[in-house]
């Protein structure tokens, strides 16, 4: 028998589809992830756009091999303590308002790369861009894991990457639309401002949704835990989830400590380990060499700059049509055999990319290096980025998911950090070549790792996971 939800605490509004009890759990939970996931969108837009960007300002801010590496690489940096802060915060204050501060930082960030005059000021709001975006990565997924049934989790979690590529998408085309329209040293100030738009559509956005049961629970706030289970799922499913949500959430708060002390707890810290070599993984392949330095590694190829750009749009496409083909795989295929497979997928083709620059210098070259880069980007984004995030936002315990998912995202972008920062100076020290193959020799142990050591979440619920890996682990 389901009990009566108590009238929401004072402060807490329920607004939108939630207004009213009722409605279809399916149709709410995909305004859910529309709204939320504009924060993969301004993820995925940041990211994409320095990489035609780059073109236009090095002259206007006359940058040198080091400062290029370092404009990209600082919003990575930025990101990395982003992450870790956005996971405690998202256990302190809630996953919904951690989404919401994000949304100010992004259009913050977003116009103070558009105005900055140079290369210090750029860098500084670069890395403020990156806070946010390293805040809505470890949360924006955490947030849609923790909202979804089992059955579509794999699904939801998976439009945040969908969310992501069309924003680089968006991005790269955008990047051409304005070299088109305001060509000229100043072209790069609206790739970059822009981003200010939906930032603002998402703050707007999360005004009218709620938070997770889970967080809910955690808060001892069942109540409200209950109303969101009432509105997303089934009504013959919520008084059993309910259940399980609130057992887990009673033991956990009796048994964990909180933060970097629960690592004493063996299991614990056997799946922060596993999160973090997800994490790394998924970077090291170099997927990020290609999404950031796309049009600088066309140019190389002897194209030019508005070609380079042009060419790159392709990237962009081959990203979103190969994750609408994962989302559609999440639901047949068990997620360590999509992930070795993707990983298998990208170190083949690094091996072949870097093979390809020995050829001599001609069209028929540019458009190998291009189609070998799409045939890797298909790879990762039908694979490996999907499953990285799914998993990540599935393996730790409830009690410190958001600080789980903060450690582990952090890692993730001081590895995406590493890389980006060392591409440029790689290749101008050893060529294209070596640096490839770098990152192919790197991928061999990915896939070592993921094959000895990554465990299955594919059809169970966050509890039953949890409550499997205490049993596996401890």
């Amino acid at each position: 028998m389901t009990a009566t939800v108590p009238n929401p605490p004072r402060g807490q509004t329920w607004r939108g589809p939630f207004a009213q009890p009722g409605g279809n759990p399916r149709r709410i939970l995909t305004t859910i992830a529309v709204i939320s996931t504009l924060g993969g969108l301004l993820f995925g837009y940041d990211t994409g756009v320095i990489s035609g960007a780059l073109i236009f300002m090095k002259s206007d801010l006359h940058l040198s091999s080091f400062t290029e590496g370092l404009v990209v690489s600082s919003l990575l940096l930025g990101a990395a303590f982003g992450a870790s802060v956005g996971g405690r915060l998202a256990d302190a204050l809630g996953r919904r308002r951690t989404i919401r501060l994000a949304a100010v930082v992004f259009a913050l960030g977003a116009l103070g790369c558009g105005l900055a005059p140079t290369v210090a000021l750029m860098v500084t709001a670069r890395v403020v861009l990156g806070l946010a975006v390293g805040c809505a990565s470890a949360t924006v997924p955490l947030y849609l894991g923790e909202l979804a049934p089992a059955e579509r989790r794999g699904r939801l979690v998976t439009q945040q990457e969908l969310m992501i590529v069309s924003g680089q998408l968006l991005a790269y085309v955008s990047n051409a639309a304005i070299d088109q329209v305001w060509s000229g040293a100043a072209a790069w100030r609206w790739m970059l401002g822009i981003a200010a738009v939906p930032a603002a559509l998402l703050w707007v956005g999360m005004l009218f949704l709620p938070d997770t049961p889970r967080w809910y629970a955690l808060k001892g706030r069942f109540g409200d835990a209950e109303r969101v289970l009432q509105r997303t799922r089934e009504q013959q499913d919520v008084a059993d989830e309910l259940a399980q949500i609130r057992e887990t959430a009673e033991r956990d708060t009796r048994e964990n400590q909180g933060g970097w002390r629960d690592l004493r707890t063996k299991w614990i810290r056997r799946l922060f380990l596993i999160g973090i070599g997800i994490a790394v993984a998924q970077q090291v392949t170099g997927i990020n060499t290609v999404m950031y330095y796309a049009p600088t590694i066309m140019e190389r190829t002897g194209l030019g700059a508005s070609a380079s750009l042009i060419a790159t749009i392709a990237v962009g496409v081959i990203s979103v049509v190969m994750t609408f083909v994962a989302i559609g795989l999440l639901g047949q295929v068990r997620r360590r055999r999509m992930l070795i497979t993707g990983q298998i997928g990208t170190t083949l083709s690094l091996l072949a990319l870097g093979l390809c620059f020995l050829l001599p210098e001609s069209t028929g070259r540019s458009y190998g290096v291009l189609a070998l880069m799409v045939i890797f980007v298909a790879f990762q984004q039908c694979a490996i980025s999907p499953v990285t995030w799914l998993m990540l936002a599935e393996i730790f315990p409830m009690q410190i998911r958001g600080f789980g998912m903060g450690v582990a995202v952090f890692v993730l972008w001081v590895a995406n950090f590493a890389v980006s920062m060392l591409f440029p100076i790689l290749t101008g020290a050893v060529g294209s070549t070596w640096t490839f193959i770098v990152f192919f020799l790197i991928g061999i142990a990915s896939i070592v790792f993921t094959t000895t050591s990554l465990p299955e979440t594919k059809g169970h619920t966050l509890e039953s996971l949890e409550h499997e890996f205490r049993a596996k682990f401890a």
